[in-house]
């Protein structure tokens, strides 16, 4: 799933592009995103998160995603990232929205990776591993890991969150066939099978109603 995000990234910010991150985790977008020549700001409400992006080489600092507008200072960017689910952790998208706007230029592009709310692989595994309430948790309004509330926006709620600043040019699946990453022991054992699925999925990642079943759904908004 990272392999195709970063297909797509190197599709929208060729180098000398500036970009700035949300939820880089341990920086490891950031860093391949610099490998090719892409100035990078990551940012992450963890100091440990912050930390180890340091340490690959990345231009890192803690700040929690609703507080992106304080690096309106440093733009504007050429484009905006969070992977994997980093917006599913904030409470107000629309906050998020607003701060990446004063950060944009007009006509930058921001890739958001959210977790979506419908995901039938996940019913599928953990209802044949006896884990019903796991099967089905992402319909609840709030899920808790590690202290931190986690919740599933939409697509359209994501939509209606990130307009008016913004014009969403394309959304896509991240996970429809393709199996989650607690699914990986299987993909080990089946290589062949997961190269089929992901590009398969790569095929219809954009086909009306694949985007809503996916682990994590792919929106790219432009800035107005």
């Amino acid at each position: 799933m990272r392999e195709a995000v970063w297909i797509r990234m190197g599709e929208l910010w060729p180098p000398g592009s500036r970009v700035v991150e949300l939820n880089c985790g341990t920086g490891v977008d950031a860093a391949w995103l610099g490998q090719r020549g892409v100035a990078v700001i990551a940012t992450d409400a963890a100091a440990e998160m912050v930390a180890v992006a340091q340490r690959r080489g990345v231009d890192a600092r803690q700040l929690r995603a609703e507080s992106t507008a304080d690096l309106a200072p440093l733009g504007p960017f050429d484009g905006a990232l969070s992977n994997f689910g980093g917006l599913n952790c904030v409470e107000d998208l629309g906050a998020v929205a607003d701060g990446l706007a004063a950060c944009l230029r007009p006509g930058g592009t921001a890739l958001l990776c959210i977790m979506g709310p419908v995901v039938p692989w996940e019913w599928v595994w953990y209802l044949l591993h006896g884990q019903p309430r796991r099967a089905f948790r992402r319909f609840a309004d709030v899920t808790w890991w590690r202290g931190m509330p986690i919740r599933y926006p939409s697509i359209r709620s994501a939509r209606r969150s990130l307009a008016p600043k913004f014009e969403v040019s394309r959304v896509w699946a991240l996970g429809t066939l393709i199996p989650p990453s607690y699914a990986e022991p299987w993909a080990r054992r089946h290589p062949r099978a997961l190269a089929w699925l992901a590009r398969s999925e790569r095929r219809i990642e954009r086909w009306p109603g694949v985007p809503q079943l996916a682990d994590h759904y792919v929106i790219e908004v432009t800035r107005r």
